[in-house]
């Protein structure tokens, strides 16, 4: 008996391995779980980018649906994402807010200058407070904010077109039907 167990047991510990192998291996690591979906978006007042003595909060955004954008001129992943951030702000659905994350106010300017704007409006987290609070792993990142100011949805990482296609446009779509009705 204690023989079989002798063999058995690594035989059991190997299975098990494997199995929380098979699982953890088949999950995306993208995609990262925020705390803060259906949550109040975190309160924060940041200056303008292009007017830095003017500022805008997260309150004042308030009664419409909005996608915050975290972006930098120093990440190379926005680049790839812009295009898909420009489509989605000439459907003019909902604002598109930038958050210009722990950049340089020239250089950010000068980003935009060159690859084009298409935000509504700009704020600027230099030191990158806002972004903790908002749980920001890695530029870009975006959230969905409904007109109540509860974070419906977060990508970390770039919006592609088949995020946007198949996650971002049902919701933004879902929300203006909230908001109307």
């Amino acid at each position: 008996m204690k023989r079989r167990l002798m063999v058995a047991l690594p035989l059991i510990v190997f299975a098990s391995i494997a199995i929380f192998l098979a699982i953890g291996l088949g999950k995306d690591p993208s995609i990262i779980p925020s705390p803060l979906i259906g949550k109040p978006a975190p309160e924060y007042e940041l200056p303008r980018l292009f007017e830095p003595s003017e500022m805008i909060s997260g309150d004042s955004l308030k009664g419409q649906p909005y996608l915050l954008n975290v972006w930098a001129s120093w990440c190379t992943t926005c680049r790839y994402e812009h295009p898909v951030v420009t489509r989605l702000a000439e459907q003019n659905l909902i604002p598109v807010i930038g958050l210009n994350y722990k950049d340089e106010r020239n250089e950010a300017m000068r980003w935009l200058e060159f690859y084009g704007d298409p935000y509504t409006a700009h704020v600027v987290d230099t030191v990158g407070g806002v972004g903790i609070d908002f749980g920001v792993y890695k530029v870009p990142e975006s959230f969905l904010i409904d007109a109540n100011g509860i974070i419906r949805f977060k990508q970390t990482g770039a919006i592609t077109d088949e995020v946007l296609d198949k996650q971002l446009r049902p919701l933004i779509n879902q929300l203006l039907a909230e908001a109307q009705g």
